[in-house]
């Protein structure tokens, strides 16, 4: 399992870092397509666990979402005047899209209609916050790699810290082999990543201990972020949500760490930094 795991790590990493170097609408398509990907995976561990899914409804009214999202914050960065009610407007559609396809289809379904709707608005609109990352102004493709790395970091550390020295199960029911020593472990690299990656990628924008707290913001909303979506696919019964990625599950297990932190780092870079 090691060696698919790293081919794919050395064909995805620069893929991802071409994407992010270039903005604009190359990272809008790779992260259109990631999230597309995403609502997908979602969907067929919805199916496996018996759980139903409307997937046409999941992944147009999830695009959609994803573009309120992205158009919004793209578009005031750009100071190009969109309509003030644009995200009123986009989940009143999106809840009366999502209704009336249920409405007209055969088997009516309150639990269908709802878990479509959960996924619609956890992964999209969370999702499109890298987008937003990436725009903010003569920083956003370093800031969208600080994020990365020190996510990348974190996991990685996680993974060998806990392998070396866990003991004590973080939660048997949701992920059995993270422990509180790999996730100490990850949190301790990831902020010292942090101030590392501060001086070779962000010198004149972070201080060394917005850095740090950064690092930590990282690295505690990301591995919650990540134990989110253990939550969905152990209520199915799913170990990974897809095998489009060898030796690494699916998008959507490669990108969970994404799903809370995106949103909370955009917005602690915007409010506090």
């Amino acid at each position: 399992m090691l060696l698919p795991r790293i081919i794919t790590a050395l064909i995805g990493i620069p893929l991802i870092i071409a994407a992010i170097h270039f903005g604009g609408l190359v990272y809008m398509a790779f992260v259109a397509c990631v999230i597309a990907l995403c609502l997908y995976e979602y969907g067929l561990i919805m199916r496996a666990g018996r759980k139903p899914v409307h997937m046409f409804s999941l992944i147009f009214f999830g695009l959609i979402m994803a573009a309120a999202a992205i158009l919004g914050r793209s578009a005031a960065a750009a100071n190009i005047n969109m309509p003030d009610n644009l995200y009123p407007f986009t989940i009143s559609f999106v809840i009366l899209g999502i209704m009336f396809v249920e409405v007209i289809t055969p088997r009516r379904s309150i639990e269908r209609a709802a878990f479509t709707f959960f996924g619609v608005f956890f992964i999209p609109w969370t999702l499109a916050h890298l987008i937003n990352i990436r725009d903010i102004e003569n920083y956003g493709e370093y800031l969208t790699l600080f994020m990365l790395i020190t996510v990348w970091v974190c996991d990685t550390m996680a993974y060998f810290t806990g392998l070396a020295f866990g003991r004590h199960k973080m939660n048997k029911e949701v992920s059995p082999k993270k422990t509180w020593e790999g996730a100490v472990g990850g949190t301790l690299f990831a902020v010292a990543a942090a101030i590392g990656l501060r001086a070779l990628l962000l010198p004149m924008f972070l201080t060394h201990w917005e850095a740090a707290i950064l690092g930590l913001l990282i690295a505690v909303v990301g591995q919650i972020s990540d134990l989110s979506e253990s939550i969905i696919k152990r209520s199915t019964g799913v170990k990974d949500s897809s095998n489009l990625l060898p030796g690494h599950g699916g998008f959507l297990d490669r990108f969970d760490s994404y799903l809370l932190l995106a949103p909370v780092f955009y917005y602690a870079v915007l409010f506090f930094i």
